[in-house]
């Protein structure tokens, strides 16, 4: 058995766990999709594979002997206590409640705060507490460039395009740029420490719920608030004392009046919310209107191309099929005759125009197209002052090789052949021989051996013969080609004139350009030097022209840009002042709403503890008097031993007194002594005994009758307590939740 070295090498870094998207908190995932994509790469992950060896053939290499088997690791490496579900639901919902309570105004919905749980805001956790500001009104507007006109002539020769080079300036300004923005780095204003002296109350600590940001720099807003708030200080002031007793009513009837004309302004300020809600309410619906008319417009522009193209997709199979039909016809009428021509390869070879050198483009043939990419253009190769400034250019030895080709040596210094070369001149001369030797037996004629069979060749078929036609007939016919061909002729000629006119302008440029006498050609030149010339005086003046609108424009962009700086300044200033107003119009009503809504829960709730205290109240009466019965029981109880245990005793004594006695009397008494003693015992035993059980049993019932009356009345007042007091059954359109005491009233035991 042979034997196996395997190199063990270190398994390389995992750049992550398997299950961090479980238990590492710094492991983020963007959705839930994702959590399932990564789990079913853990379950499905070849780390649960593991190779179990098989014990018997462990040290086996047979392949139908296996050393081991691959099994899955059926236990789970995580542990039970970690969450395997999605850990952004949380983050997931508070942002859709904080998108909500965006959009939708709900005061009974609270948004969870974010708690981040051991964080290290210098330490690793630092990002966490840096975000980039969202500034609504800045966009991103593309700068107006205007771009400077060439000030050469394209158009000029390579002499005239060398411009010299601007002289350096002696001085040099280097500019820097941060990686944070003035905005970024900006504080708030710095506030001082201050002490108040005692006993005054400065008006300036009325202000100190305003911030930096939160309503200071104070503006309209701010102002009219400061304003009512001094108004309504003064009256308190003008107020009644709350010691004085006779002038309650009027205390109480001016603050109902203020409170009435908190509650109209209050109104008014709504009112201004709600027009202003309004508005932007109908802007939006003009935007929306705009956005579906322009997509509108736009669907009809789509649908009004696709119709264009498919109108000129439908225009062009009607003409290439014209052209197609036309063709044929041109075919037909070259086989009118019904004769077939074969094809003249020689003559088509001999003329230029033939199908052979100039193909036609409709076959699918295209001789010259993407041949311009392979045209070299350059002066030197066009001119021919180029030519000759190339010629000086190369060296002699360019134009003037002095390379000869080089004669093999083919003997050696010895004087004597070489091998390779004597085997050549041997194989010549082998071949030569060769070659004469069947010369010369080609010309020897060898007898015939076999006789050979001469064929006949085949008869040649009758020749055919037609009728003669008639003179008339033959003439008629003539007429009638002659006549196909003065059409045919007058339908090309048609044709060609069509051509011609219709490609009358390139051959006017031909014409122009290459049919021009030279002094026609020296008027163009002119003619096109003078056109320049204006181009030229024209892009000038542009330019100039261009200056001064660049500078006027400038000018008017900045004033302009200032303005609305300022004017969009102030618009943003307004609505953020009546944005924080509504927002404490909001609070104020909301905290208003939440004082009644919290009075009447405290009425509720203290009438609900009236009623527990009653509740209680009864339950300990009843239970006092329970405890009192069963005290009673015990005493009577303990009295009813006492007095079984005392008479035991005296009986006892009294047994041996009369034992004593009887004992005396038995020594003496006789048969008659004897009956009269048992008829005194039956008298003063049995018969009381029986007594006293009657009467017993007699106060026995008398007393079960008045406990069962109690009872009655002790159980109705109870239920009459519990019904008055017990929560009403949940209809449909409401809902009642038994509190924590309740049910613990409800699990004690009734003891009565």
């Amino acid at each position: 058995m042979t034997t196996q070295t395997q190199t063990l090498g270190k398994a390389p870094a995992q750049p992550s766990r398997t299950h961090d998207y479980l238990y590492d908190k710094l492991y983020s995932l963007s959705s839930e999709r994702d959590h399932a994509r990564a789990t079913f790469q853990a379950h499905t992950s070849t780390n649960r594979v593991k190779r179990v060896p098989i014990y018997p053939t462990m040290f086996s290499e047979l392949r139908h002997h296996p050393r081991f088997e691959i099994k899955l690791d059926t236990t789970d490496p995580v542990p039970r206590f970690v969450q395997r579900a999605w850990r952004g639901y949380a983050d997931q919902h508070r942002e859709a409640m904080v998108r909500y309570t965006t959009f939708n105004y709900d005061p009974s919905v609270s948004i969870p705060p974010k708690v981040y749980e051991n964080t290290e805001v210098s330490g690793r956790e630092r990002y966490r507490f840096f975000r980039r500001p969202i500034i609504p009104f800045l966009q991103q507007v593309p700068p107006e460039v205007l771009l400077a006109t060439a000030r050469q002539d394209p158009l000029a020769g390579p002499e005239q395009m060398q411009v010299e080079r601007p002289p350096t300036p002696p001085i040099r300004h280097m500019q820097t740029q941060t990686d944070y923005r003035d905005s970024e780095a900006q504080t708030d204003p710095y506030t001082p420490e201050y002490v108040v002296r005692p006993g005054s109350a400065p008006e300036l600590l009325t202000l100190a719920t305003l911030s930096y940001g939160r309503g200071l720099p104070a503006g309209l807003a701010e102002v009219e608030m400061i304003e009512r708030a001094r108004a309504k200080r003064a009256w308190e002031a003008t107020l009644p004392p709350l010691n004085d007793t006779s002038q309650l009513e009027k205390r109480k009837k001016m603050m109902d009046e203020m409170e009435t004309r908190e509650w109209a302004l209050r109104e008014q300020e709504i009112e201004k919310l709600q027009e202003a809600r309004l508005e932007v309410l109908k802007q939006l619906l003009i935007k929306r209107e705009e956005n579906h008319q322009e997509l509108n417009i736009k669907r009809l522009d789509k649908v009004w191309s696709r119709k264009q193209k498919e109108k000129e997709q439908q225009v062009k199979k009607i003409r290439n099929e014209h052209i197609r039909t036309i063709r044929k016809l041109v075919a037909k009428q070259k086989r009118v005759e019904g004769k077939l021509q074969r094809r003249q390869i020689v003559k088509e070879y001999n003329n230029p125009d033939s199908q052979t050198y100039a193909p036609l483009t409709r076959i699918g043939v295209f001789m010259d197209r993407g041949s311009e990419q392979y045209v070299v253009k350059s002066r030197h190769l066009a001119t021919y002052q180029g030519l000759l400034e190339l010629e000086a250019s190369l060296p002699d030895f360019v134009t003037q090789p002095r390379i000869k080709a080089p004669k093999p040596a083919t003997v050696t210094k010895a004087g004597f052949t070489k091998r390779r070369y004597r085997q050549e001149r041997e194989l010549t001369e082998m071949h030569e021989a060769i070659k004469a030797e069947k010369l010369r037996a080609q010309q020897v004629a060898k007898p015939l051996r076999f006789l050979q069979k001469i064929e006949k060749p085949v008869p040649r078929p009758p020749t055919p013969a037609i009728e003669v036609p008639d003179q008339e007939e033959e003439e008629r016919e003539l007429a009638v080609i002659f006549l196909q061909q003065v059409i045919r002729g007058r339908a090309v000629q048609n044709m060609m004139f069509e051509g011609k006119e219709k490609r009358m302008e390139l051959i006017q440029e031909l014409r122009s350009t290459h049919a021009l006498q030279e002094e026609e050609q020296k008027q163009k030149v002119r003619e096109m030097q003078a056109t320049l010339a204006l181009q030229r005086q024209r892009r000038l003046h542009e330019h100039k022209e261009s200056l001064v609108d660049e500078a006027l424009s400038s000018a008017e962009c900045n004033s302009l840009g200032d303005m609305l700086d300022f004017l969009s300044k102030e618009l943003i200033r307004l609505q953020e002042e009546r944005r924080i107003h509504a927002f404490s119009m909001l609070a104020e009503r909301q905290r208003r709403i939440r004082e009644a809504e919290e009075s009447g829960r405290r009425q509720v709730e203290e009438r609900r503890r009236r009623e527990e205290d009653e509740i209680f109240k009864q339950v300990i009466k009843v239970h006092q008097s329970s405890v009192d019965t069963y005290l009673e029981d015990v005493i009577l109880g303990a009295v009813d031993a006492t007095a079984d245990a005392q008479a035991r005793a005296e009986v006892q004594e009294m047994a041996e007194q009369i034992n004593d006695v009887a004992y005396d009397l038995e020594k003496s008494r006789t048969q008659l002594d004897s009956e009269e003693i048992v008829a005194d015992l039956v008298h003063c035993f049995l018969l009381p005994e029986v007594q006293k059980s009657t009467v017993r049993e007699k106060i026995k019932r008398q007393q079960r009758r008045f406990l069962l009356a109690a009872h009655k009345e002790i159980n109705k007042d109870g239920e009459q307590i519990m019904s008055m007091h017990s929560a009403p059954t949940p209809t449909a359109g409401t809902s009642q939740q038994s509190t924590p005491e309740d049910e613990d009233e409800s699990k004690k035991p009734q003891t009565v």
